[in-house]
């Protein structure tokens, strides 16, 4: 009997192997496709202009040209460009958290009258396109005299515009017990001071969740600036990598453009690497009551 008990075991513990084994060869070569295209941006990003187009394609550059990223980074004024950028992100991204949590807080905890019409046609404005509203956006920042300056591209952040985060930080809100709220009105706390001293550190999972969405938003936006800004000494980086396609006559500068693609690309995946325990808390979490 202790022997059939044995072999069972043995079989059990073959079997759990082997599916760990088939788990990771899978995992692996997920991962593999999925890195792929940065690999490939990499390996373009230290070739030689004369071998990018070479074939069959060189994956390991021979020689590898590191001076590419200072050559393109030179190539047009980035330092300005990094600059800009960093504005936009800081204070949209700023804006962004504060007024949405506010907004979701004031859905999750006050019952007012329209309260769910109000928040059915928040969640509506999803399901619109942002092809649709570009052009009366547009005559809207124009006839405000506001057409080349950071402006449209900040101060809409106030405005608590990103339906998802606030719906995201609305179900957070929601999976934190009332009770803490009645305890601190019973300890003479105002609704301010309990959002800001009991709630607000218990939404750090959410709250660090919304700000890699609207990072990654912000410092990934081209189609944006490109509509509001004319003067070159505002463009972002984004907009500054768009010279590297050539015009009319020149053919593009795929070495320097994926150069800067791995640059502005660092910043999200240290971010999401750093933060990512927290991102997936808040994420999961702003599912569990409704």
């Amino acid at each position: 009997m202790e022997s059939v008990n044995a072999k069972f075991l043995h079989s059990m513990s073959a079997r759990r192997r082997v599916g760990k084994i088939v788990t990771y060869i899978v995992l692996i070569a997920i991962a593999a496709i999925v890195l792929m295209p940065f690999f490939w941006m990499l390996s373009t990003a230290l070739k030689q202009e004369t071998n990018i187009y070479k074939w069959p394609p060189q994956w390991i550059p021979h020689p590898a040209v590191w001076k590419n990223f200072i050559n393109a980074w030179n190539a047009e004024p980035f330092g300005q460009y990094l600059s800009n950028t960093l504005f936009i992100v800081i204070l949209g991204l700023s804006a962004e958290v504060i007024s949405e949590t506010i907004v979701a807080y004031g859905f999750a905890r006050f019952n007012f009258p329209g309260h769910d019409v109000l928040f059915f046609l928040l969640l509506a404005t999803m399901m619109l396109p942002f092809h649709v509203t570009v052009i009366p956006t547009y005559i809207i920042w124009q006839r405000l005299s506001l057409l080349n300056t950071f402006d449209p591209l900040v101060l809409r952040a106030w405005t608590a515009w990103g339906p998802f985060y606030v719906f995201l930080l609305r179900q957070f809100f929601m999976s934190i017990p009332t009770e803490l709220d009645e305890a601190a009105e019973i300890d003479g706390c105002n609704p301010l001071q309990t959002f800001q001293h009991i709630i607000i550190p218990q939404m750090k999972p959410a709250i660090l969740a919304v700000i890699v969405f609207a990072f990654k938003g912000y410092w990934n936006d081209l189609l944006n600036p490109l509509i509001y800004l004319s003067d070159m000494n505002k463009y972002t980086m984004n907009v500054g990598m768009y010279f590297f396609m050539g015009g009319t006559n020149e053919s593009p500068q795929w070495n320097y453009l994926m150069a800067m693609a791995i640059i502005m690309t660092l910043p999200v995946l240290l971010i999401f690497f750093f933060s990512q325990k927290y991102f997936v808390e808040g994420i999961t979490f702003s599912g569990i009551k409704g």
